[in-house]
């Protein structure tokens, strides 16, 4: 039983390495797979999701279990050798990379270098490859809309979790850098209105924003098309119909909920941006009591 794909010009690419995928196949070994070895720049994945064998690599052998996986870089001699009465099965995946760059000092924290530095690894898989790679064989079968998207980014967390293994739960010293402060003010306004909408004021989201209340507002009004006021009474009305759905809350609560001085005030504000009173809308959208 072997089911194979090649020839798809499949490429992924991290750090400064282009990743090219020459074959990807799923394959149980009815019969041993003699010595060999890949060329330059040449690595290949076996994970062994069930089934049993040996496999002699630069001839030490190494006993196959399910959730084996070795990895053979260039150079790497290798011979399969199934147990008769429970072969192992194999997915493989052969690597050719490509550096895109000729930089003098490689970082050597990145994927691409452990990977590449990495010419043979055997051991148990920890980073459960197995489902990884029954979704790679599922959207090359498939071909639905967006797969090869899917499966370039499925690959890149196989090279990921390749090196994971490697490691064994290393830290990386790489990080995200800090948003811009462009970025962060969308942030900034986004979370006051979600979480402050009751008691946040003009001058404490221009303070937060580093900005004059002039160029807060137009801030505002340029990123989202809304003045503080709109956005302001936005969120408290969205919040409002919310507080109106639960039966166990009085109107007079939500008002104080809402920061109103009144549930006078509460109630006209309501109407003026939805049209109806609160109670009204409270009795249209109420939800019958149901008999079984």
């Amino acid at each position: 039983m072997r089911t194979g794909y090649k020839d798809l010009n499949i490429k992924t690419t991290i750090n400064d390495t282009t990743f090219l995928v020459l074959n990807i196949v799923y394959e149980r070994f009815l019969k041993s797979m003699p010595k060999h070895s890949h060329g330059n720049n040449s690595y290949e994945l076996h994970y062994i999701p069930y089934g049993h064998g040996k496999v002699s690599i630069n001839d030490q052998i190494y006993n196959i279990t399910p959730n084996t996986l070795y990895m053979t870089g260039p150079h790497i001699e290798h011979e399969q050798i199934p147990v008769k009465n429970d072969p192992m099965t194999e997915y493989c995946i052969y690597f050719k990379i490509q550096k895109n760059s000729s930089h003098p000092a490689p970082d050597v924290d990145t994927v691409a270098y452990k990977f590449e530095k990495t010419h043979f690894w055997f051991g148990q898989d920890t980073q459960e490859l197995y489902p990884l790679m029954q979704q790679i064989f599922f959207e090359l079968e498939h071909r639905y809309t967006g797969y090869m998207i899917q499966v370039e980014a499925l690959l890149q967390q196989c090279l990921v979790k390749i090196v994971r293994n490697y490691e064994n739960r290393t830290q990386s010293k790489s990080h995200f850098s800090p948003s811009n402060l462009v970025d962060s003010k969308y942030i900034i306004v986004e979370e006051c209105f979600l979480y402050e909408y009751e008691t946040i004021t003009l001058e404490i989201l221009s303070e937060r924003l580093g900005l004059s209340i002039r160029q807060t507002e137009r801030f505002l009004k340029e990123y989202y098309g809304k003045t503080f006021l709109q956005k302001k009474t936005e969120a408290k009305m969205s919040m409002a119909k919310i507080y109106l759905n639960d039966d166990t809350i009085n109107i007079s609560e939500i008002s104080d909920r809402l920061n109103y001085s009144s549930i006078q005030h509460f109630s006209y504000a309501f109407k003026q941006y939805y049209g109806i009173t609160p109670s009204n809308y409270r009795k249209s959208n109420r939800i019958p009591d149901s008999h079984i």
